[in-house]
């Protein structure tokens, strides 16, 4: 069913992506989004990556802008939204697609400046982008945020910082759906597993001093369903139902999508 967006405005925030042979979570969301028919706003702290992103939407034939944005700066969360009001005089869609983990260890080898950097990014700027965002959904009557939280919100044990982020995520997620339901505005979270996208397996592959060979396959090994990690387009199309009016009674979720994972916890 194509044209599922149509006549919406989205902004995705980490449309661009780090260099790698496959494709990021944000990319093909903004991608996914345009071709159904949104008007994509790509947002990234790298304006020459989200300017690839909205290049490849338009060279499809889908309508896309590009800014450069710093999400843990309050006055760049609030020129996010102030672009998107600008351009379209409404905001329908936020994808809030932040995540880093350089430098995070178990609780005994972290180093405090790590901790408050992940933090800061993952959560705390979330959080200043879904601020900036609120006001103006509820003015207008209504409203998505999808949220890209992370299976090591509920599980792990190596990425200490990493995990608190996601899991923090997870309950912010939750807190902005109740506190915005009556004004319209849906919250919902992903919980992607593991995936092969660049940040993933070109970062642990430079980390840890594998090929991406066999990182891949240590990873696919990992995973219930098939065997096989998933891709950025599974991702991509459960953020696109999650901002759909198909979800329109969906609020305050948190999905897995994981390749049954997180169906062997406990």
């Amino acid at each position: 069913m194509a044209g599922r967006l149509d006549g919406k405005t989205a902004v995705v925030v980490g449309a661009g992506q780090t260099p790698g042979d496959t494709l990021g979570n944000g990319r093909a969301m903004a991608l996914l989004f345009a071709r159904e028919g949104a008007e994509v706003l790509c947002v990234d702290r790298v304006g020459e990556r989200a300017a690839e992103t909205a290049a490849m939407i338009e060279q499809e034939g889908g309508r896309a802008a590009a800014l450069q944005a710093d999400i843990v700066q309050p006055a760049d969360c609030a020129a996010v939204v102030a672009a998107a009001k600008a351009r379209w005089g409404r905001l329908d869609i936020l994808v809030n697609n932040v995540g880093i983990g350089a430098g995070d260890a178990p609780a005994h080898k972290l180093e405090e400046a790590a901790f408050d950097r992940i933090l800061a990014v993952n959560l705390k700027g979330l959080w200043l982008t879904t601020r900036a965002a609120i006001p103006l959904m509820r003015e207008q009557g209504g409203g998505a945020i999808v949220n890209i939280s992370s299976l090591a919100g509920i599980a792990g044990g190596i990425q200490l910082a990493y995990e608190v982020s996601k899991a923090g995520v997870n309950r912010l997620t939750t807190s902005v759906a109740q506190s915005n339901a009556r004004y319209g505005v849906r919250c919902n979270a992903i919980m992607p597993g593991l995936m092969d996208t660049p940040m993933a397996v070109a970062g642990i592959a430079e980390a840890s001093g594998q090929s991406q060979a066999q990182v891949r396959e240590g990873r696919n090994a990992r995973v219930p369903l098939r065997g096989r990690m998933g891709t950025a387009w599974d991702t991509a199309y459960a953020a696109l139902y999650l901002a759909s009016d198909e979800a329109q009674f969906v609020t305050g979720v948190v999905l897995p999508v994981d390749g049954g994972m997180s169906s062997r916890i406990g």
